[in-house]
């Protein structure tokens, strides 16, 4: 696997020419997560379609190049030396198409956003999405799940790229069980480089006024508990199985503790959030202290839930 990309920048100019994509050389990546952390990519790259994206998935397998692929950089955090490689950001991919109860869209396609055309179209079944600020893509990798809610419940099909398939890759698509959801898992978290290009949900009549009711509760319920006002991934661990990781960390006395810039929230010690300046070095520094402590006081092995992007 090589760093060198100068063999994808023929195709990238071609494909920029015909208004297909969007690419940054030496891109600072801070702006694309959530966290607001991280170095420069040697390049980024934005595909405004399906087809775009596929032939940069191509060439960069056939030339052997590192590269990485995300949708609104909610649930990452990004090495502070940046990345050396191509990293692939969807969210310029983002139709999406309502008929007859199912919804199908891209990867890139904004979580939140299809909640609210759902409730536009008077389907039910996607409320708990509302306010989840990642992408389809991402929401699907993760089983991204809120308030009695996650994907596996309204999910029926996923489209992905696989490149273990075939001299140039293969589309394929993932059915019912076979996406194998679990609790903040997939079975694409285990099919090595593969791509999720979109997903087919099913979702149900419902009244509109309802669907916004919950909705507008949900919403009101993340801006009173959540420190939505900071940057983060979100919910920085997984819960633990038999406990609520955000009162394990409570308990140990860590609410509010710091590293540099980074902070476990005062609001939800659930979060750990960038106060301003942090890095990713703070982060995992205080990551690690957080999962010691619980161990300590409780002897419960807590997991990470953030994807970690190193530089190399």
């Amino acid at each position: 696997m090589t760093n060198d990309y100068s063999a994808l920048l023929p195709l990238l100019n071609s494909l920029r020419e015909r208004g297909e994509l969007e690419y940054i050389c030496n891109a600072p990546l801070a702006p694309y997560s959530s966290f607001k952390i991280g170095g420069a990519a040697d390049v980024a790259v934005f595909p405004y379609t399906r087809a775009a994206l596929l032939d940069v998935l191509g060439c960069v397998r056939r030339h052997e190049i590192r590269r990485d692929v995300f949708g609104n950089g909610s649930n990452v955090l990004f090495a502070d030396e940046g990345y050396r490689g191509v990293t692939i950001f969807t969210t310029k991919m983002n139709r999406s198409v309502f008929r007859n109860g199912i919804l199908w869209a891209d990867a890139g396609a904004s979580f939140t956003g299809l909640a609210v055309r759902a409730l536009q179209e008077g389907l039910t079944g996607l409320e708990f999405a509302y306010g989840i600020p990642g992408s389809v893509g991402g929401a699907i990798y993760m089983n991204a799940g809120a308030y009695d809610g996650e994907i596996s419940q309204v999910c029926t099909e996923t489209t992905v790229y696989d490149p273990t398939v075939a001299l140039l890759g293969s589309i394929r698509e993932i059915n019912g069980d076979a996406q194998e959801f679990g609790y903040r898992t997939s079975a694409f978290q285990s099919m090595r480089g593969a791509v999720i290009l979109g997903g087919k949900f099913k979702l149900k009549p419902g009244d509109p006024a309802e669907i916004k009711a919950k909705m507008d509760d949900l919403m009101s319920r993340r801006r009173d508990k959540q420190p939505l006002e900071y940057p983060s991934a979100g919910s920085t661990f997984k819960r633990a199985p038999g406990y609520f990781t955000a009162k394990l960390i409570h308990e140990a006395g860590l609410k509010g503790a710091t590293v540099g810039g980074a902070q476990v929230s005062e609001k939800h010690a659930g979060f750990v959030i960038n106060r301003g300046g942090a890095t990713a070095k703070d982060v995992l520094t205080l990551i690690e202290q957080i999962k010691e402590q619980v161990w300590k006081h409780a002897g419960v092995a807590i997991e990470c839930e953030v994807r970690i992007i190193h530089e190399r």
